[in-house]
């Protein structure tokens, strides 16, 4: 049995769930409003911070890039073309570069901003922080997607995929932290076309149906959100 303990709108967590499924693993969905600080989740994990994957008989799995290199070391031999790390250690380095280029420059300049203001605010009391979102915090982050968007589409025109010729977890990391912008509406789609057909490709896959199911009260997500076409 393998419970994920998450938030919809996390897009750490949102990675992981399309890992998981990519590699047709159904764990137990666990939300985790992390800024409630549970001790049950907290001994889980004392950083206090989603994605946690626990698995019977092994320590819990915090955080996303620990989590992938966790389900690659006790699944990716086995799934062939499927393995979302190569086996080409020249290949797992760009992987894990652009992997963590999402998870943490991507995250730090626009996920984090749009999806604390928009809808952890929503949700959290005053007291810990909740309230009207900063619009300067808003603006920031659909200024600086720009350039992110504009990156993807720059190595989409000598690849097939982010990271090379096969899918990896780089593309997922990738469109989960665009999935939760562009349910915002925070995604420029037009600005690159390159950038938009490959998330399009990553949005039609199976592994991302769960994903494009999510929904928060009060807020129906953008036109393109679960669109296959656009």
């Amino acid at each position: 049995m393998i419970t994920l303990f998450h938030h919809p709108f996390c897009p750490h967590s949102r990675f992981v769930r399309v890992a998981l499924a990519e590699y047709g693993i159904q764990p137990r969905l666990v939300e985790e409003r992390a800024w409630e600080r549970r001790e049950t989740f907290l001994a889980l994990n004392p950083e206090g911070r989603t994605p946690v994957l626990v698995e019977e008989g092994h320590p819990a799995i915090p955080s996303a890039e620990i989590i992938a290199e966790y389900l690659d070391e006790t699944r990716g031999a086995s799934l062939a073309d499927r393995r979302l790390m190569p086996a080409d250690p020249d290949q797992r380095i760009e992987v894990r570069r652009l992997t963590r280029w999402f998870h943490d420059k991507f995250f730090e300049e626009v996920t984090e901003l749009l999806v604390t203001e928009k809808v952890y605010k929503r949700l959290m009391p005053v007291e810990g922080g909740g309230g009207s979102p900063d619009t300067a915090a808003i603006r920031a982050a659909r200024h600086n997607i720009r350039y992110h968007l504009a990156y993807i589409g720059w190595l989409l025109r000598t690849r097939n995929w982010l990271a090379g010729d096969q899918l990896t977890y780089a593309d997922f990391a990738a469109a989960a932290h665009l999935s939760a912008a562009d349910y915002l509406g925070d995604v420029p789609w037009d600005e690159d076309e390159s950038a938009k057909n490959w998330y399009a490709r990553v949005k039609s896959r199976p592994a991302f149906r769960s994903i494009l199911a999510d929904t928060l009260a009060g807020t129906p997500p953008s036109e393109t959100y679960a669109d296959l076409d656009f």
